[in-house]
């Protein structure tokens, strides 16, 4: 009963969405709260929502100081440099802007942090795709499945690390393993991106992407950076952050705590300018907290009211004994959905121990099952419950459902094909 009417939540919340008949932050909230009371559960819906919400709080006022931060270097031009650099090398094709969008994105998110990632890509290429015409869309795509590909792979990147740490295992073990399928699907990424940058290439008129040509070759499309003290202090601060998050010195919501308040004193000077930018910044912070915290709601209530536990259930009971060695190939192909659209701890905590203890009954070391369990981190940075997809929609300025349609299109082959490069270096086993 609780895995029918989970899995009826979740087909409901994605129809509402992409449907657009109501809006994420109102779908997110209202399906699990009818399940619930439903399932006869709603007099425990105060506290579940509280538990939710107790799981996304930290998260949610991390968001709101990352983006303050990063607004404000936008703001102070941090990142013009780059755009110089990504726009000379480009000369102005789409299928080089697709292909320097995937690059860029699977470098930096080998920080781990999703949310300076996408703030760092979009910063970056946004303007050329408007510029051109191009599809923001494909940015958000490339930005998601780099995020899970990396830093949903690594084991500083925060997921796996759940794995790691609810396992017990060594992650020098795990991930020695999966250096080979990340690269794999890492070229993937770059393979999706080169061709919808032909199909970009194709959209365009021909006399515009001339014209851009020539505005690059002159230098007209180069903005004008101006590189005083301020500009060098932002980027030893950023460097600083990243290195200080990478090393885990503090929590990152300290981090960025301290490092937005050190940024706000040294680039803007009296108080009433501070605080006409943390107004302005608030206009993209604040819809992605309540969003987050919307999530909260979700995961609260479907993971307290039983309903993520008995799908997960359900789901392995698929699994013939005698198909036991399977295990591994079958965690993959479940981290795919449940990534989708699950927290990442309800998945980490929840699902993947239960996944485990079935396979250590066969004999199948665990360390397959967290690789296994890995795979599905692409689709998770397209999901309602990962966080910083949350400001990507902010940044790019499209709808959710918008970018799950162009985006799954492509997250789904790719993470097929990320399994597929596991079974076929061994990282996950089927004897």
């Amino acid at each position: 009963m609780l895995a029918v009417l989970g899995f009826a939540t979740l087909g409901s919340f994605m129809l509402l969405v992409m449907r657009k008949y109501l809006s994420a932050f109102t779908a997110i909230m209202i399906t699990p709260i009818a399940a619930a009371v439903i399932a006869g559960k709603g007099a425990q819906l105060g506290e579940m929502i509280i538990s939710g919400l107790d799981t996304v709080a930290p998260t949610a006022a991390l968001l709101l100081f990352a983006v303050l931060y990063f607004g404000l270097m936008m703001e102070a031009k941090l990142f013009d440099p780059v755009c110089r650099v990504i726009i000379r090398a480009s000369k102005g094709d789409p299928v080089r802007i697709c292909v320097g969008t995937a690059v860029l994105a699977l470098l930096v998110a080998l920080d781990g942090d999703g949310t300076t990632s996408y703030m760092i890509i979009c910063s970056a290429f946004l303007p050329i795709y408007r510029r051109l015409g191009m599809n923001p869309l494909i940015v958000a795509t490339i930005a998601a499945m780099a995020l899970g590909t990396i830093s949903g792979t690594t084991p500083w990147g925060g997921a796996a690390t759940r794995g790691i740490s609810v396992l017990h295992l060594d992650p020098t073990e795990y991930f020695v393993h999966m250096i080979g399928p990340m690269a794999l699907t890492s070229l993937a990424i770059i393979a999706v991106a080169y061709w919808l940058g032909l199909r970009e290439r194709r959209k365009i008129d021909p006399e515009e992407l001339a014209a851009y040509k020539l505005e690059i070759a002159s230098g007209e499309a180069l903005a004008t950076v101006r590189a005083d003290w301020r500009m060098w202090f932002n980027a030893g601060l950023t460097v600083l952050l990243m290195v200080l998050l990478i090393l885990g010195v503090a929590e990152l919501l300290v981090l960025f705590m301290i490092a937005f308040v050190i940024a706000l004193l040294v680039n803007v000077r009296t108080i009433g300018d501070q605080q006409d930018l943390i107004k302005r910044q608030a206009a993209n912070a604040v819809p992605v907290m309540i969003l987050v915290l919307a999530a909260g709601v979700f995961t609260g209530v479907m993971t307290d009211a039983g309903m993520i536990r008995a799908m997960a259930d359900t789901a392995l009971a698929v699994v013939p004994e005698s198909m036991g060695n399977l295990i591994p190939l079958v965690t993959a192909v479940l981290a795919l959905p449940l990534g989708f659209f699950m927290s990442n701890d309800a998945y980490w905590f929840g699902v993947i121990p239960v996944l485990a203890e079935s396979a250590a009954q066969y004999g199948i070391d665990a360390n397959e099952i967290a690789r296994a369990g890995a795979i599905g981190q692409i689709l998770h940075m397209m999901g309602p419950t990962s966080a910083p997809l949350w400001v990507l929609l902010g940044l790019v300025k499209v709808e959710l459902g918008d970018f799950q349609k162009h985006a799954l299109r492509w997250g789904i082959p790719v993470s097929i094909a990320y399994i597929l490069f596991a079974l076929l270096t061994g990282a996950i086993s089927i004897t």
